[in-house]
């Protein structure tokens, strides 16, 4: 006879926003990488992608998920936005790939704005993979360190180490070799900046979210016995 297994220490159970969150992250990380990565913008005497306004938004996410449901749940869908992006890096391809039908004159367009090369691709991919794992990573690691208090010094410490780590891995990958080094440093660092500025300036409406989310599920975890593999869709 064998013994019963014990309860789960984790039992699964309905969250009314958490879907519409990993909806909201998926939809911001692939805009801003289909959408935000294909325009150079110059503004008050810099330039930069203009993705940069928006990416770092999924971080936001990231944070928000994190901090209300847990490492292992934003986990799954740190995975999400993975598989999006791989299946939007295909469909671009494939939808180029077809002959453009006669008299259709916008292949050239098409090709501009989603044919992003093999090696601008896998450097986002990676660097993404990453730098979101490492962001959500931090943020639980300094939950238990603050005993949940200063909520900003995990959304913008996280952010730090997360947006340095998709930095230093995304640039170089995607533009060492066809840009000089000093323009791939001086565009790594700046938006690099830019994304940090963008999370302290969106601290008040982190708060906001992180706050109401918490009121609505009852829920704020803390990853006290998490398994920090990245590799897991266990929650």
């Amino acid at each position: 006879m064998t013994a019963s297994p014990g309860p789960d220490p984790h039992p699964a159970r309905p969250f009314r926003y958490y879907d519409l969150v990993m909806a909201a992250f998926v939809t911001v990380l692939l805009c801003a990488n289909l959408i935000g990565a294909a325009k150079a913008a110059h503004v008050a005497g810099l330039t930069f992608n203009s993705g940069v306004l928006f990416f770092p938004v999924s971080y936001i996410f990231g944070d928000v998920l994190t901090e209300v449901y847990g490492y292992a749940r934003a986990r799954k869908v740190v995975w999400a936005g993975f598989a999006a992006l791989i299946f939007a890096s295909f469909m671009s391809w494939a939808t180029l790939a077809f002959p453009p039908a006669p008299g259709w004159p916008h292949q050239a367009a098409y090709e501009t704005v989603f044919g992003g090369t093999p090696r601008i691709v896998a450097a986002s991919l990676v660097a993404y993979f990453s730098g979101e794992f490492c962001n959500s990573y931090v943020l639980a690691k300094l939950k238990l360190v603050t005993s949940g208090r200063l909520l900003w010094s995990r959304t913008i410490g996280s952010t730090i180490i997360g947006e340095a780590v998709d930095s230093a891995i995304f640039y170089p990958l995607a533009f060492l070799g066809v840009w000089s080094t000093d323009l791939v440093v001086r565009v790594m660092i700046t938006n690099y900046l830019l994304k940090l500025l963008w999370e302290v300036l969106m601290t008040p409406v982190t708060y906001r979210i992180v706050n109401f989310l918490k009121r609505a599920e009852s829920e704020d975890y803390f990853d006290r016995d998490t398994n920090f593999t990245p590799f897991s869709l266990q929650t």
